[in-house]
C-alpha cells in the first residue's frame, strides 16, 4: 500500500489558447513557481513534484 502524499499547489491560469491554460503554478510547500504550457503539462509538473518530495 502506498501512503498518500499531500502539497499545496496555486495555480495562477494567465491564458486560454488552443482549448488548454498557460500559466504559473507555485509550489506553496518550497514557495518554487514554474510555468506551463498546457494542462497536461501542469498535471505533470505536479505529480513530478509529489514523486519527488523529500519525508
Amino acid at each position: 500500500m502506498t501512503d498518500k502524499k499531500e502539497g499545496t499547489f496555486v495555480v495562477h491560469v494567465n491564458n486560454v489558447e488552443n482549448d488548454t491554460w498557460q500559466g504559473q503554478v507555485t509550489w506553496a510547500d518550497r514557495d518554487e513557481k514554474i510555468s506551463f504550457r498546457s494542462a497536461m503539462e501542469l498535471m505533470s509538473i505536479i505529480d513530478s513534484a509529489l514523486n519527488t518530495e523529500e519525508e
